[in-house]
Parts: structure tokens; C-alpha cells; sequence
């Protein structure tokens, strides 16, 4: 089997059963791929082809995510501590020892907690469209902003239509100057696992705890000026939830940072995977062993 080619796995972590994909030769350095919302480790697919034939990947799907276990709200606690909590589990299950991650959308706030929890296991950071910064909030963010400040049920209710078809769709599309691109199997699927019995709760969970991410902004600049980890920018400016000026925002605290903007929205990789892969081969030749 030639070292590049994808395997599909499963890990039980946590009396959770995990889906991953792996590929590339497992004794060469190591890139943790983390999807975002509302997504899963499909969003790789044409991504890890072009990083296998020279690095180890790994893209798990979090817990109530793709083809990962998603328990009910009653039954496990989706909250982002309890993400890491659970890719913690996954990296020490999976005994990985030195890696770079790239982090995306919901993967930025759960990869930077991991980065701040085993600063010496991180080789870098590939963050695409992974906010950090309050710069990076877009006004799409203000009635999530209002549940945050009152978490009440028809503050809540108010943004069911967070997860849906309509939604999705716009995820995928806006910003996008050549939707013909945009493959639908990317938002069909999604919506998928978003459309399960349960999952909008799950989903508004998350939402309502995404406001502890935002908290977490200065612990997460602390970590960039004590530690100074290799750091690379890949960002779709045209992105309707996290501006350009949030990627910007990283050089205050990151100044040797890459930074590189492609002319598309949140999900670049569906648009400029070719680009931004080889941005990434370059970042990865860079990093320490």
C-alpha cells in the first residue's frame, strides 16, 4: 500500500468511538488536522492527498461530528473543554509525541487549548479561518452574542436556524467568487449528521459555549508570547464570520507569523486547496523535528 493512501479508522476514547482519517508514512513528522463547524474530517479529503506523500496526517471528526459518536446533550457535555478533554484523550490514545496542527473554525478554539495544555508536543500552527482574536468577529456573530449574554430558551430558540439547509448552504457559498467549485456533497453531508434526531441541541450547546473560546482570547495570546510557536495564516477574506482583521490580529502577538489571503470564504480549501497545500509544505519544511 503506496504511504499516502487514506485509511479510515475508529478508536473507542472515553467510551467514545472516534473516526479518523490517517495517511503517510507513520514514522514522519505528524499533522493533526481539526475541522470546524458544521463540518467533520471530509473537509481534508483533497487536502491530505498533497501533505501525505511526505507527513503523517491524522483528521479525527469530533464528538458530534461525521461518523464520530454524537451522544445526546443528556449524555455528554458539548462544551469546547470537553472537546479538548476529548482530542487530548485522542492524541495520548494514539501516543502522538511531537506534532503540527491545523486548526479550523470550532478546530481553532479546541487545538489551542491542546497547543496550551502540551506546549512541548507542538512543532506549529496552521490556523485557516481560525479565530483568535476579537478583531475576527464578524456582526453575523451578534444573536449568537445575545444568547450569550442571555442564555434564555427563546434566545435560544432563535437560532435554530443556525443548522439549517439554508445556512449550510450559505456557509459554503458566501464570499465564494466561483461557486461552481463549492462540491455538493461538501453542505449535502453536512447537513446530513446536522439533520440527526438530537443534533440541533448538541449544536446550540456549542454555540452557547463558544462564548468561553472569546474568554479564553488572552490566555491564548499569553501562549503565543511565552511559547512564540512557528505559525502560518491561510485565509479565505471573504469569509462572512471571521474577518481578515482577526487573521491581521495575530501579528500583534505573532510577528514572524505567514500570513496569506486567498480570494474566497470560510471553507478555502474547497476553492484553493492546491495553494494552501503548498503554502503547508513549505510551513512544514520550516518546523523543528
Amino acid at each position: 500500500m503506496p504511504n499516502n493512501s487514506v485509511r479510515y479508522l475508529n478508536v473507542q476514547v472515553n467510551r467514545l468511538n472516534l473516526f479518523y482519517r490517517e495517511a503517510g508514512a507513520p514514522d514522519a513528522p505528524t499533522l493533526l488536522l481539526l475541522h470546524g463547524y458544521p463540518t467533520s474530517s471530509h473537509m481534508f479529503r483533497n487536502l491530505i492527498p498533497i501533505l501525505s506523500k511526505q507527513y503523517h496526517v491524522i483528521a479525527p471528526d469530533l464528538p458530534g461530528f461525521g461518523y464520530s459518536d454524537a451522544p445526546s446533550n443528556k449524555d455528554f457535555n458539548y462544551t469546547f473543554d470537553n472537546l479538548a478533554a476529548t482530542m487530548q484523550a485522542f492524541i495520548d490514545t494514539l501516543g502522538l509525541k511531537r506534532f503540527a496542527v491545523y486548526v479550523f473554525d470550532y478546530g481553532a478554539p479546541v487545538g489551542l487549548r491542546l497547543a496550551m495544555a502540551n506546549p512541548e508536543k507542538i512543532t506549529g500552527i496552521i490556523s485557516q479561518n481560525g479565530n483568535a482574536y476579537q478583531e475576527g468577529l464578524s456582526g453575523e456573530w451578534n444573536p449568537i452574542r445575545k444568547y450569550w449574554a442571555d442564555p434564555s430558551q427563546p434566545n435560544r430558540e432563535s437560532l435554530r436556524d443556525f443548522v439549517s439547509k439554508d445556512a449550510t448552504w450559505f456557509q459554503y457559498h458566501q464570499g465564494v467568487p466561483d461557486q461552481s467549485l463549492i462540491a455538493p456533497e461538501t453542505y449535502t453531508l453536512d447537513q446530513h449528521f446536522l439533520d440527526r434526531p438530537g443534533n440541533i441541541d448538541i449544536q446550540l450547546d456549542l454555540v452557547r459555549d463558544y462564548k468561553t473560546n472569546v474568554e479564553l482570547y488572552p490566555k491564548f495570546h499569553q501562549y503565543f508570547r511565552q511559547y512564540h510557536p512557528k505559525f502560518l495564516l491561510v485565509w479565505g477574506d471573504k469569509d462572512p464570520y471571521f474577518l481578515p482583521a482577526g487573521a491581521e490580529a495575530y501579528k500583534k502577538d505573532l510577528p514572524d507569523a505567514a500570513l496569506k489571503f486567498y480570494d474566497t470564504g470560510h471553507f478555502a480549501l474547497e476553492t484553493h486547496v492546491v495553494e494552501i497545500g503548498r503554502e503547508i509544505l513549505d510551513f512544514m519544511r520550516s518546523l523543528p523535528n
